[in-house]
This record gives structure tokens, C-alpha cells and sequence, in this order.
């Protein structure tokens, strides 16, 4: 196989029926460093919204348990990818997504925001430091998937298009990014985690190099200073050499799921999809008490 006949196998299939197929070659195959690190930053990117920055910092899950919330974050969104929606393992890990989201009180607009994130942030990156840019039937099907994703989790008024789901999301950021001391605990916290999964003394200049890679929104957001010019263009630079190096080897003969990514460390023996996450109890930290004479929520599919 060549550098470039997975793309003309996907340029083959159909980007609404096959979505979830061309949306695995895509993420599995030919970009799976890239959608990890542009799923690492379309989450991150959300805490800049103060109603789910602060949220998480009540909850504590990105404070105090943060190498856990990464794993099984991670690991439910990759089920999903790696066995489809209509599989025994792809509703446990939808279940579980709906069991945790619907014990807190979100609302509809942020749920979608968060959904557009990952629509909109693995193309951004891609085009900007991944080997090839993508495809129009990758955009499609990718915005296809995480629509049918959102379905599934109860989300209303989804976009119907890549370009509906940036719209949404340029307009969402524009009008809710703001400061929040909540917001930017869990922001330092994730910083630390990813700097942690080096050798220390490395951190510091890890640190930098991410903030290299954020826009000004974000870094206004958290009150974050910029970059120097200077390393802003180096961090850049490097990532994008790694995208051109990439794009003279040979193709990945098999797929690549975040389960084998190696920033995963809380499961050396394994997982039950069903047991990740978490199980919170009403009343306790971030989590609303019900009302009298009403049940906690539980999950819907």
C-alpha cells in the first residue's frame, strides 16, 4: 500500500452511510497521534467556558483525579470508535457517558458546545500540522459520526453540517469563553498531568510548549501570558516538521485505538467498559441532591 491509497479507498465510500467507517480509517489509521493530541485540546479547550470549567473544579475529577478522568475519558469515546453504536460495547460505553453527564446539571448549549469541540478541533489541527490535510469526506463524516454520537447522548438542535458545527462553536466561544479561578485550576491541573507523563525536569519547558499551541482566546481566558514570539514559532515548527516526516513513511498497516496510547496508565491489567468513569452519588462533591419525591438520573441511550 502507498502513503496516499487509504484516502482513495475513502474517497470511495460514502461520507453519510459509511461515516463511522471512513471516521476509523481517518482517526485509526492515517492521523491517530493527531486526533489524540486535537481531542486533548478540543476537551481542554472547554474549561474556558466558565459554566464547565467550574464545574469540573467542584467535582474534582481534573484536580484531584486527573490521570483517571484522562484514561477513562479516553477510553469510553474510543470504544465507541473501535466497536460502533450498535454493539453490546458501544452502548455500555454510551451508558455510561449519560449516567455521568446526567447526574450534574448541564445544560443543552454546553453539551453541544463540547460535542462541536470534537468535531472542529481534530480538522483545525490536521490542516495545521498533520501529514495531509483532510478530506472533504472525512470533514463530512466526522461531523456525520459525532452527530449520531450526540443523538444517542440526548443532545438537542444539533448542527447538521462541519460548517454548522464550526459555526456554532466560533459563536459559543466568542460569547462564553471568560475567567474563571475554577476554570483555571483544572487548566493548571491538566497542564501538570501532560507534563507529568515525561521526565520531570522536562516539565517546565513541556509546560511552555503547550501554551505555545494555544490560540489568544484561550490564553486570555486563563489569564495564561503569551508565548514569546520565539517560541511560539519553534513549538509550531516542530510539530509541523513532525507532520512532513510523517508523510514520508509508510502507511500503518494496522489501526491505532487510544487504548494503546501509552499517556493511558490506570489500567495495566485491563478494564470493563462498564466500570469506567464515575458512579457519583447525589449530594456528594459537584453533584446536585434531587428533590423530594424526584429520582437521581440514571441513563438513557
Amino acid at each position: 500500500m502507498k502513503r496516499y491509497d487509504r484516502l482513495k479507498e475513502i474517497r470511495r465510500l460514502d461520507p453519510e452511510k459509511d461515516a463511522l467507517t471512513i471516521y476509523r480509517l481517518t482517526a485509526t489509521y492515517e492521523f491517530p497521534w493527531d486526533y489524540t493530541r486535537a481531542l486533548e485540546l478540543a476537551l481542554y479547550r472547554t474549561y474556558a467556558v466558565p459554566s464547565i470549567g467550574r464545574l469540573l473544579a467542584e467535582t474534582a475529577e481534573l484536580t484531584d483525579r486527573a490521570q483517571k478522568r484522562y484514561d477513562d475519558t479516553a477510553l469510553l469515546l474510543d470504544t465507541v470508535v473501535e466497536h460502533g453504536f450498535g454493539t453490546d460495547e458501544g452502548r455500555t460505553a454510551i451508558r455510561r457517558i449519560n449516567q455521568m453527564h446526567r447526574s450534574y446539571d448541564i445544560s443543552n448549549q454546553d453539551m453541544r458546545y463540547v460535542l462541536c469541540t470534537f468535531v472542529v478541533m481534530p480538522k483545525r489541527w490536521i490542516d495545521a500540522y498533520g501529514w495531509r490535510k483532510l478530506s472533504r469526506h472525512e470533514k463530512t463524516a466526522a461531523a456525520v459520526y459525532y452527530r449520531t454520537l450526540g443523538r444517542h447522548m440526548g443532545i438537542q438542535d444539533i448542527p447538521d453540517s462541519y460548517e454548522a458545527f464550526e459555526k456554532c462553536l466560533d459563536a459559543y466561544e466568542e460569547a462564553h469563553f471568560a475567567w474563571d479561578e475554577g476554570a483555571r485550576r483544572v487548566s493548571d491541573a491538566t497542564l501538570d498531568l501532560m507534563a507529568s507523563w515525561y521526565p520531570r525536569p522536562l516539565a517546565p519547558l513541556l509546560r511552555a510548549s503547550t501554551r505555545a499551541l494555544l490560540d489568544e482566546p484561550l490564553l486570555r481566558a486563563f489569564r495564561y501570558a503569551p508565548p514569546n514570539a520565539a517560541t511560539r514559532k519553534v513549538v509550531r515548527s516542530a510539530v509541523r516538521l513532525r507532520g512532513r516526516a510523517v508523510r514520508l513513511m509508510p502507511p500503518r498497516k494496522a489501526p491505532h485505538y487510544a487504548r494503546q496510547n501509552w499517556e493511558i496508565k490506570g489500567y495495566p491489567r485491563g478494564y470493563r467498559v462498564g466500570e469506567l468513569g464515575t458512579f457519583p452519588v447525589p449530594g456528594a462533591r459537584g453533584c446536585p441532591v434531587p428533590h423530594s419525591g424526584e429520582s437521581a438520573p440514571t441513563s438513557a441511550e
